[in-house]
């Protein structure tokens, strides 16, 4: 007897689906990058603290609007979904405002309905629990709207502020992953936390 099990979400849903503007609170959204975002892409590929906890690699604008175009073909072919956290509006472009970091759903596999948290901010983001109501809300939109059924958060257990976002953003922890994760200085140990369909969210 051969068994099946159906895919959780069914491959062309997230394809399908239009890129979304999320709304978080302080008057800040998650929208897709734009190619006239690069140069804060730019900025951010230089901040110290970005380099050592998310390794983004020097970038020049060119390499960056490239990335940017790299980010809108994994949605299409629903790998990840990487949104730029800013102001909601510019002059220039209405709903192009101020980039202040970055936040998204990465590694998706929609047949065993997983995928996992990541998020940077830039200096004028920063100390304002903007990295928890992204994470909470990007949480919400890939199992409520995309139908993952896990989400997880995983960071360095020696960045004590990721740590915070994701007991904060009601990510359960899981256990520590020995020497999972190179850095500049190093193999580090990575605390694994995650969310799973029907966990209570934090009050709000």
């Amino acid at each position: 007897m051969t068994y099946e099990v159906a895919d959780v979400v069914p491959a062309g849903r997230m394809r399908d689906m239009e890129r979304p503007v999320l709304s978080l609170p302080r008057g800040l959204e998650l929208r897709p990058w734009r190619p006239a975002d690069a140069p804060k892409f730019v900025e951010a590929s230089q901040d110290l603290d970005i380099q050592h906890w998310n390794r983004p690699g020097l970038v020049t604008v060119e390499e960056a609007e490239r990335r940017i175009e790299r980010w809108a073909g994994r949605w299409r072919s629903e790998r990840s979904a990487i949104f730029a956290i800013a102001e909601p509006g510019g002059i220039a472009e209405p709903g192009g405002g101020e980039v202040v970091g970055a936040a998204g759903v990465a590694d998706i596999v929609l047949a065993q309905g997983h995928g996992e948290i990541l998020y940077w901010l830039l200096p004028a983001g920063r100390g304002k629990g903007v990295a928890v109501e992204a994470a909470i809300r990007l949480t919400r939109w890939a199992i409520d709207d995309l139908g993952l059924h896990r989400v997880q958060l995983t960071h360095s257990t020696a960045n004590r502020a990721s740590c915070r976002v994701a007991e904060k953003a009601g990510f359960t922890y899981e256990g520590t992953m020995r020497s999972a994760l190179l850095h500049d200085d190093g193999w580090h140990d990575e605390h694994l936390h995650a969310r799973v369909q029907g966990d209570p969210w934090p009050a709000e």
